[in-house]
Protein backbone atom coordinates (compact mmCIF):
# COMPACT_ATOMS: atom_id res chain seq x y z
CA UNK A 1 0.00 0.00 0.00
CA UNK A 2 1.30 3.71 -0.77
CA UNK A 3 1.86 6.49 0.95
CA UNK A 4 -0.64 9.21 0.29
CA UNK A 5 1.29 11.59 1.53
CA UNK A 6 4.49 10.86 -0.93
CA UNK A 7 2.16 10.59 -3.84
CA UNK A 8 0.65 14.70 -3.02
CA UNK A 9 4.51 15.69 -2.66
CA UNK A 10 5.42 14.02 -5.54
CA UNK A 11 2.91 12.93 -8.19
CA UNK A 12 4.81 13.03 -11.63
CA UNK A 13 7.74 10.58 -9.69
CA UNK A 14 5.07 8.23 -8.71
CA UNK A 15 3.00 8.09 -12.05
CA UNK A 16 6.78 7.35 -14.14
CA UNK A 17 7.41 4.66 -11.40
CA UNK A 18 4.41 3.34 -12.61
CA UNK A 19 5.07 3.40 -16.27
CA UNK A 20 8.07 1.41 -15.06
CA UNK A 21 5.67 -0.96 -14.61
CA UNK A 22 3.98 -0.90 -18.11
CA UNK A 23 0.80 1.19 -16.15
CA UNK A 24 -0.88 4.19 -17.00
CA UNK A 25 -0.67 7.45 -14.78
CA UNK A 26 -2.80 7.47 -11.72
CA UNK A 27 -2.02 10.40 -9.82
CA UNK A 28 -4.59 12.06 -10.70
CA UNK A 29 -7.62 9.61 -9.78
CA UNK A 30 -5.65 9.29 -6.69
CA UNK A 31 -5.62 12.80 -5.90
CA UNK A 32 -8.97 13.66 -7.10
CA UNK A 33 -10.57 11.00 -4.38
CA UNK A 34 -8.25 12.61 -1.75
CA UNK A 35 -8.97 15.87 -2.28
CA UNK A 36 -13.03 15.44 -2.09
CA UNK A 37 -12.38 13.01 1.01
CA UNK A 38 -10.09 16.11 2.56
CA UNK A 39 -12.69 18.61 2.18
CA UNK A 40 -15.89 16.14 3.42
CA UNK A 41 -13.40 16.09 6.50
CA UNK A 42 -12.81 19.69 7.01
CA UNK A 43 -16.59 20.36 6.24
CA UNK A 44 -17.74 17.95 8.89
CA UNK A 45 -15.32 19.93 11.40
CA UNK A 46 -16.56 23.29 10.19
CA UNK A 47 -19.92 22.28 10.88
CA UNK A 48 -19.23 20.66 14.16
CA UNK A 49 -17.80 23.43 15.54
CA UNK A 50 -21.07 25.65 14.09
CA UNK A 51 -22.81 23.26 15.97
CA UNK A 52 -20.43 23.17 19.47
CA UNK A 53 -21.32 27.02 18.92
CA UNK A 54 -24.78 27.29 18.34
CA UNK A 55 -25.49 24.61 21.70
CA UNK A 56 -23.62 26.82 24.20
CA UNK A 57 -25.66 29.71 23.43
CA UNK A 58 -29.22 27.92 23.25
CA UNK A 59 -28.93 27.76 27.12
CA UNK A 60 -28.13 31.19 27.65
CA UNK A 61 -31.08 32.08 24.75
CA UNK A 62 -33.46 30.50 26.96
CA UNK A 63 -31.91 31.74 30.41
CA UNK A 64 -32.86 35.18 28.87
CA UNK A 65 -36.17 34.65 27.79
CA UNK A 66 -35.43 35.22 24.05
CA UNK A 67 -37.83 32.34 22.62
CA UNK A 68 -37.43 32.95 19.09
CA UNK A 69 -33.44 32.97 19.33
CA UNK A 70 -33.75 29.74 21.19
CA UNK A 71 -35.66 28.00 18.46
CA UNK A 72 -33.67 29.41 15.57
CA UNK A 73 -30.40 28.09 17.52
CA UNK A 74 -31.94 24.69 18.75
CA UNK A 75 -33.15 24.12 14.72
CA UNK A 76 -29.48 25.47 13.92
CA UNK A 77 -28.21 22.62 16.20
CA UNK A 78 -29.97 19.76 14.74
CA UNK A 79 -29.26 21.22 11.13
CA UNK A 80 -25.43 21.36 11.65
CA UNK A 81 -25.62 18.16 13.47
CA UNK A 82 -27.34 16.68 10.22
CA UNK A 83 -25.02 18.07 8.21
CA UNK A 84 -22.00 16.76 10.51
CA UNK A 85 -23.12 13.20 10.14
CA UNK A 86 -23.90 13.46 5.97
CA UNK A 87 -20.37 14.82 6.17
CA UNK A 88 -18.89 12.48 8.15
CA UNK A 89 -20.80 9.50 6.27
CA UNK A 90 -19.25 10.98 2.81
CA UNK A 91 -15.64 11.33 3.93
CA UNK A 92 -15.94 7.55 5.27
CA UNK A 93 -16.96 6.49 2.10
CA UNK A 94 -14.06 8.35 0.56
CA UNK A 95 -12.00 7.28 2.66
CA UNK A 96 -12.48 3.50 1.29
CA UNK A 97 -12.90 4.36 -2.33
CA UNK A 98 -9.34 5.69 -1.81
CA UNK A 99 -8.30 2.94 0.32
CA UNK A 100 -9.69 0.41 -2.08
CA UNK A 101 -7.82 1.84 -4.95
CA UNK A 102 -4.50 2.35 -3.93
CA UNK A 103 -4.84 -1.57 -2.38
CA UNK A 104 -5.17 -2.34 -5.92
CA UNK A 105 -1.93 -0.81 -7.20
CA UNK A 106 1.29 -2.57 -7.36
CA UNK A 107 4.67 -1.22 -5.20
CA UNK A 108 7.02 0.66 -7.02
CA UNK A 109 9.82 -0.60 -8.07
CA UNK A 110 13.30 0.49 -7.22
CA UNK A 111 15.64 2.64 -9.86
CA UNK A 112 18.05 -0.24 -9.68
CA UNK A 113 15.80 -2.42 -11.21
CA UNK A 114 16.01 -2.98 -14.95
CA UNK A 115 13.38 -2.06 -16.71
CA UNK A 116 10.87 -4.48 -19.24
CA UNK A 117 7.80 -5.96 -20.52
CA UNK A 118 8.25 -9.65 -19.75
CA UNK A 119 11.26 -12.35 -18.61
CA UNK A 120 12.98 -11.70 -21.52
CA UNK A 121 14.01 -8.49 -20.57
CA UNK A 122 15.48 -10.04 -17.07
CA UNK A 123 19.09 -9.65 -16.21
CA UNK A 124 21.25 -12.44 -15.03
CA UNK A 125 23.73 -11.53 -12.06
CA UNK A 126 25.60 -14.30 -12.17
CA UNK A 127 26.06 -18.15 -12.13
CA UNK A 128 26.92 -20.74 -10.15
CA UNK A 129 28.37 -24.59 -11.30
CA UNK A 130 28.31 -25.85 -14.58
CA UNK A 131 25.67 -28.09 -16.16
CA UNK A 132 26.59 -31.52 -16.35
CA UNK A 133 27.69 -33.32 -19.77
CA UNK A 134 25.75 -36.40 -20.00
CA UNK A 135 26.51 -39.58 -22.30
CA UNK A 136 22.96 -40.34 -23.04
CA UNK A 137 19.87 -38.21 -23.51
CA UNK A 138 18.73 -37.41 -20.52
CA UNK A 139 14.69 -37.32 -19.37
CA UNK A 140 12.51 -35.60 -17.21
CA UNK A 141 12.16 -36.34 -13.75
CA UNK A 142 8.76 -38.45 -13.95
CA UNK A 143 10.53 -40.68 -16.92
CA UNK A 144 13.27 -41.29 -15.21
CA UNK A 145 13.11 -45.62 -14.58
CA UNK A 146 14.31 -44.82 -10.79
CA UNK A 147 11.38 -42.13 -10.34
CA UNK A 148 8.21 -43.91 -12.18
CA UNK A 149 7.34 -46.38 -8.85
CA UNK A 150 7.26 -43.08 -6.50
CA UNK A 151 5.83 -40.92 -8.60
CA UNK A 152 2.37 -41.53 -8.80
CA UNK A 153 0.17 -38.92 -10.68
CA UNK A 154 -3.09 -41.39 -11.48
CA UNK A 155 -4.13 -42.03 -7.96
CA UNK A 156 -2.98 -38.66 -6.82
CA UNK A 157 -5.76 -37.49 -10.39
CA UNK A 158 -8.16 -40.12 -8.71
CA UNK A 159 -8.41 -38.56 -5.08
CA UNK A 160 -7.94 -34.95 -5.98
CA UNK A 161 -7.69 -34.34 -9.86
CA UNK A 162 -5.29 -32.54 -11.97
CA UNK A 163 -2.21 -31.33 -11.05
CA UNK A 164 -1.35 -33.27 -7.62
CA UNK A 165 0.86 -36.04 -6.96
CA UNK A 166 1.57 -39.03 -4.78
CA UNK A 167 5.19 -40.08 -3.21
CA UNK A 168 5.92 -43.25 -2.60
CA UNK A 169 8.86 -45.03 -1.26
CA UNK A 170 12.23 -43.85 -1.86
CA UNK A 171 11.23 -40.61 -3.83
CA UNK A 172 8.92 -39.32 -0.74
CA UNK A 173 12.07 -40.03 1.51
CA UNK A 174 14.16 -37.76 -0.35
CA UNK A 175 11.22 -35.17 -0.49
CA UNK A 176 11.12 -35.13 3.33
CA UNK A 177 14.85 -35.10 3.50
CA UNK A 178 15.38 -31.90 1.11
CA UNK A 179 13.02 -30.10 3.51
CA UNK A 180 14.77 -31.07 6.79
CA UNK A 181 18.45 -30.36 5.25
CA UNK A 182 16.99 -27.17 3.74
CA UNK A 183 15.73 -25.96 7.60
CA UNK A 184 19.23 -27.25 9.44
CA UNK A 185 20.90 -25.41 7.32
CA UNK A 186 18.96 -22.02 7.34
CA UNK A 187 18.53 -22.51 11.28
CA UNK A 188 22.49 -23.74 12.11
CA UNK A 189 24.25 -21.64 9.35
CA UNK A 190 22.05 -18.50 8.52
CA UNK A 191 20.70 -18.24 11.77
CA UNK A 192 17.15 -17.92 11.16
CA UNK A 193 14.41 -18.99 13.84
CA UNK A 194 12.59 -22.27 12.78
CA UNK A 195 9.06 -21.45 12.83
CA UNK A 196 6.03 -23.35 12.67
CA UNK A 197 2.56 -21.91 11.66
CA UNK A 198 -1.54 -22.79 10.72
CA UNK A 199 -2.19 -23.01 6.78
CA UNK A 200 -5.41 -21.45 7.77
CA UNK A 201 -5.76 -17.96 7.98
CA UNK A 202 -8.00 -14.58 8.21
CA UNK A 203 -9.02 -12.45 5.52
CA UNK A 204 -6.86 -9.22 6.81
CA UNK A 205 -4.15 -11.63 6.46
CA UNK A 206 -4.57 -11.96 2.99
CA UNK A 207 -4.98 -8.45 2.78
CA UNK A 208 -1.52 -7.72 4.71
CA UNK A 209 0.76 -9.22 2.55
CA UNK A 210 -1.27 -8.60 -0.74
CA UNK A 211 -2.71 -11.85 -1.68
CA UNK A 212 -6.13 -10.07 -1.29
CA UNK A 213 -8.02 -7.93 -3.07
CA UNK A 214 -6.26 -8.38 -6.54
CA UNK A 215 -5.26 -11.73 -6.39
CA UNK A 216 -8.19 -14.08 -4.73
CA UNK A 217 -8.68 -16.32 -7.74
CA UNK A 218 -5.44 -17.48 -7.10
CA UNK A 219 -5.84 -19.07 -3.63
CA UNK A 220 -8.29 -20.94 -1.81
CA UNK A 221 -11.00 -19.83 0.47
CA UNK A 222 -12.95 -22.42 2.45
CA UNK A 223 -16.87 -22.27 3.46
CA UNK A 224 -15.76 -21.14 7.15
CA UNK A 225 -14.01 -18.04 5.99
CA UNK A 226 -10.40 -19.15 6.22
CA UNK A 227 -8.08 -18.91 3.36
CA UNK A 228 -5.12 -21.39 2.48
CA UNK A 229 -1.55 -20.30 2.45
CA UNK A 230 -0.35 -19.54 -0.75
CA UNK A 231 2.91 -19.85 0.96
CA UNK A 232 4.02 -19.24 4.87
CA UNK A 233 5.29 -15.67 3.81
CA UNK A 234 1.78 -14.48 4.80
CA UNK A 235 2.30 -16.32 8.27
CA UNK A 236 5.65 -14.97 8.62
CA UNK A 237 5.20 -11.68 7.49
CA UNK A 238 1.93 -10.88 9.58
CA UNK A 239 3.28 -12.02 13.03
CA UNK A 240 3.91 -8.83 13.42
CA UNK A 241 0.45 -7.16 12.07
CA UNK A 242 -0.66 -4.81 13.94
CA UNK A 243 2.22 -4.53 16.02
CA UNK A 244 4.60 -1.29 17.20
CA UNK A 245 7.87 -3.57 17.94
CA UNK A 246 11.05 -2.57 19.42
CA UNK A 247 13.54 -1.81 17.15
CA UNK A 248 16.01 -3.71 19.51
CA UNK A 249 14.26 -6.78 18.16
CA UNK A 250 14.98 -6.38 14.56
CA UNK A 251 15.97 -7.79 12.14
CA UNK A 252 13.43 -10.87 12.87
CA UNK A 253 14.90 -13.72 10.73
CA UNK A 254 12.55 -16.58 10.19
CA UNK A 255 12.61 -19.80 8.46
CA UNK A 256 9.13 -22.12 7.87
CA UNK A 257 8.61 -25.65 6.09
CA UNK A 258 4.92 -25.26 5.10
CA UNK A 259 2.42 -27.04 2.61
CA UNK A 260 1.14 -24.66 0.28
CA UNK A 261 -1.76 -24.28 -1.56
CA UNK A 262 -2.74 -22.01 -5.08
CA UNK A 263 -5.36 -22.03 -7.32
CA UNK A 264 -3.09 -21.77 -10.34
CA UNK A 265 -5.51 -19.34 -11.92
CA UNK A 266 -4.91 -18.29 -15.59
CA UNK A 267 -2.03 -21.21 -15.84
CA UNK A 268 -4.22 -23.54 -17.77
CA UNK A 269 -1.36 -25.82 -20.25
CA UNK A 270 1.30 -24.53 -18.41
CA UNK A 271 3.65 -27.20 -16.75
CA UNK A 272 0.71 -29.66 -16.46
CA UNK A 273 3.07 -32.58 -16.64
CA UNK A 274 4.90 -33.66 -13.85
CA UNK A 275 4.88 -32.01 -10.24
CA UNK A 276 6.96 -28.36 -10.73
CA UNK A 277 3.01 -26.68 -10.64
CA UNK A 278 1.13 -28.06 -8.74
CA UNK A 279 -1.92 -26.82 -6.26
CA UNK A 280 -0.67 -28.34 -3.15
CA UNK A 281 3.47 -28.03 -2.54
CA UNK A 282 5.84 -27.55 -0.02
CA UNK A 283 8.05 -24.63 0.65
CA UNK A 284 10.92 -24.05 2.74
CA UNK A 285 10.33 -19.96 3.52
CA UNK A 286 12.10 -17.08 4.33
CA UNK A 287 10.92 -13.87 6.14
CA UNK A 288 12.96 -11.50 6.97
CA UNK A 289 11.63 -8.09 9.62
CA UNK A 290 14.22 -4.97 9.42
CA UNK A 291 13.98 -1.51 9.62
CA UNK A 292 14.11 0.91 7.33
CA UNK A 293 18.06 1.37 6.46
CA UNK A 294 18.92 -2.58 6.59
CA UNK A 295 16.22 -3.98 3.85
CA UNK A 296 18.36 -3.78 0.79
CA UNK A 297 21.40 -5.28 2.94
CA UNK A 298 18.81 -8.16 4.15
CA UNK A 299 17.59 -8.83 0.25
CA UNK A 300 21.55 -9.84 -0.45
CA UNK A 301 22.06 -11.35 2.60
CA UNK A 302 18.48 -13.91 1.92
CA UNK A 303 19.45 -14.32 -1.83
CA UNK A 304 22.92 -15.89 -0.53
CA UNK A 305 20.99 -18.19 1.73
CA UNK A 306 18.82 -19.34 -0.99
CA UNK A 307 21.92 -19.82 -3.05
CA UNK A 308 23.64 -21.64 -0.45
CA UNK A 309 21.51 -24.36 -0.64
CA UNK A 310 21.26 -25.02 -4.79
CA UNK A 311 25.40 -24.99 -3.99
CA UNK A 312 25.35 -27.61 -0.74
CA UNK A 313 23.28 -29.62 -3.20
CA UNK A 314 25.20 -29.20 -5.94
CA UNK A 315 22.86 -27.93 -8.16
CA UNK A 316 23.93 -25.51 -11.20
CA UNK A 317 22.00 -22.52 -11.15
CA UNK A 318 21.86 -18.97 -12.15
CA UNK A 319 21.06 -15.41 -10.39
CA UNK A 320 18.34 -12.72 -12.19
CA UNK A 321 16.86 -9.33 -11.22
CA UNK A 322 13.57 -9.78 -12.55
CA UNK A 323 12.62 -6.22 -14.98
CA UNK A 324 10.17 -4.24 -13.99
CA UNK A 325 7.42 -5.91 -15.75
CA UNK A 326 7.88 -9.38 -14.85
CA UNK A 327 8.36 -8.42 -10.74
CA UNK A 328 5.87 -9.49 -8.51
CA UNK A 329 2.36 -7.32 -7.04
CA UNK A 330 4.33 -6.71 -3.45
CA UNK A 331 7.98 -5.99 -4.29
CA UNK A 332 10.66 -3.01 -4.99
CA UNK A 333 13.31 -5.66 -6.47
CA UNK A 334 12.97 -9.73 -7.10
CA UNK A 335 16.27 -12.00 -7.47
CA UNK A 336 14.82 -15.26 -9.04
CA UNK A 337 17.19 -18.60 -8.60
CA UNK A 338 16.68 -20.20 -11.59
CA UNK A 339 18.52 -24.32 -11.20
CA UNK A 340 19.35 -25.88 -14.34
CA UNK A 341 17.44 -28.97 -15.08
CA UNK A 342 18.43 -31.30 -17.61
CA UNK A 343 14.98 -32.45 -18.69
CA UNK A 344 13.77 -30.15 -20.05
CA UNK A 345 17.63 -28.16 -21.06
CA UNK A 346 16.73 -25.04 -19.47
CA UNK A 347 17.04 -23.06 -16.47
CA UNK A 348 14.00 -23.29 -14.08
CA UNK A 349 12.77 -20.99 -11.40
CA UNK A 350 13.37 -22.23 -7.78
CA UNK A 351 13.27 -19.27 -5.59
CA UNK A 352 12.02 -15.53 -5.91
CA UNK A 353 13.56 -13.59 -3.16
CA UNK A 354 11.32 -10.11 -2.97
CA UNK A 355 12.25 -7.12 -1.13
CA UNK A 356 9.13 -4.94 -0.31
CA UNK A 357 10.14 -1.99 1.26
CA UNK A 358 7.27 -0.59 4.16
CA UNK A 359 4.32 -1.82 1.40
CA UNK A 360 3.13 -4.65 3.47
CA UNK A 361 3.83 -2.69 6.71
CA UNK A 362 1.53 -0.29 5.67
CA UNK A 363 -1.32 -2.60 4.60
CA UNK A 364 -0.73 -4.55 8.44
CA UNK A 365 -0.09 -1.15 10.33
CA UNK A 366 3.64 -2.74 11.91
CA UNK A 367 5.99 -0.33 13.02
CA UNK A 368 8.82 0.03 15.16
CA UNK A 369 9.60 2.60 17.45
CA UNK A 370 12.91 4.42 15.47
CA UNK A 371 15.97 4.65 17.66
CA UNK A 372 17.11 7.74 15.73
CA UNK A 373 14.26 9.34 15.78
CA UNK A 374 12.31 7.96 18.54
CA UNK A 375 9.36 7.83 16.42
CA UNK A 376 7.13 4.87 15.01
CA UNK A 377 8.05 4.06 11.36
CA UNK A 378 6.86 1.32 9.29
CA UNK A 379 9.19 -1.86 8.95
CA UNK A 380 10.32 -3.20 6.15
CA UNK A 381 9.69 -6.52 4.92
CA UNK A 382 11.49 -9.46 2.68
CA UNK A 383 10.71 -13.03 1.88
CA UNK A 384 12.07 -15.67 -0.22
CA UNK A 385 11.94 -19.53 -0.98
CA UNK A 386 15.12 -21.46 0.74
CA UNK A 387 13.79 -23.37 -1.53
CA UNK A 388 10.49 -24.88 -3.02
CA UNK A 389 10.76 -28.69 -2.30
CA UNK A 390 9.12 -30.04 -4.52
CA UNK A 391 11.28 -28.18 -7.60
CA UNK A 392 14.04 -29.44 -5.56
CA UNK A 393 13.23 -32.79 -5.53
CA UNK A 394 13.01 -32.81 -9.67
CA UNK A 395 16.55 -30.62 -9.94
CA UNK A 396 18.13 -33.32 -7.85
CA UNK A 397 16.29 -36.27 -9.65
CA UNK A 398 16.94 -34.49 -12.86
CA UNK A 399 21.10 -33.72 -12.18
CA UNK A 400 21.58 -36.79 -10.56
CA UNK A 401 20.14 -39.80 -13.50
CA UNK A 402 22.54 -42.50 -14.52
CA UNK A 403 22.10 -44.43 -17.93
CA UNK A 404 20.84 -47.36 -15.94
CA UNK A 405 18.15 -45.42 -14.88
CA UNK A 406 19.42 -44.63 -11.13
CA UNK A 407 19.76 -41.77 -9.47
CA UNK A 408 23.08 -40.56 -7.68
CA UNK A 409 22.03 -38.20 -4.76
CA UNK A 410 23.84 -35.24 -3.46
CA UNK A 411 26.29 -36.08 -0.55
CA UNK A 412 24.73 -33.17 1.60
CA UNK A 413 21.33 -35.78 1.94
CA UNK A 414 23.10 -38.69 2.84
CA UNK A 415 23.03 -37.99 6.49
CA UNK A 416 19.22 -37.51 6.02
CA UNK A 417 18.21 -40.87 4.18
CA UNK A 418 20.54 -43.54 6.49
CA UNK A 419 23.53 -43.36 4.66
CA UNK A 420 22.09 -44.33 1.39
CA UNK A 421 23.54 -42.63 -1.39
CA UNK A 422 21.31 -43.35 -4.70
CA UNK A 423 17.72 -44.69 -5.83
CA UNK A 424 17.49 -47.47 -7.74
CA UNK A 425 16.22 -47.86 -10.90
CA UNK A 426 13.81 -50.01 -9.08
CA UNK A 427 12.94 -46.74 -6.82
CA UNK A 428 14.56 -48.41 -3.60
CA UNK A 429 16.86 -46.51 -1.82
CA UNK A 430 20.79 -47.92 -1.40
Amino acid sequence: MHDIRAIRDNPAGFDAALARRGLQPMSDRILSLDADRRARIAAAETAQADQNRASKEVGAAKARGDEAEFDRLRTLVAEKKADVTRMQAEASLLDGRLRDLLMEIPNLPLDSVPEGKDENDNVELRRWGNPRNFDFDPVEHFDIPAVRPGMDFETAAKLSGSRFVVLKGGVARIHRALAQFMLDLHVARHDLQETWTPVLVLESMMVGTGQLPKFGEDSYLTREGYWLIPTSEVTLTNTVHGDLVDHATLPRRMVAHSQCFRSEAGSAGRDTTGMLRQHQFEKVEMVSITDADSGLAEHDRMTRCAEAVLEALDLPYRTIVLCTGDMGFGARITHDLEVWLPGQDKYREISSVSYCGDFQARRMNARYRSDRTGKPEFVHTLNGSGLAVGRTLIAVLENGQQADGSVLLPAALHPYLGGATRLGADGRLA
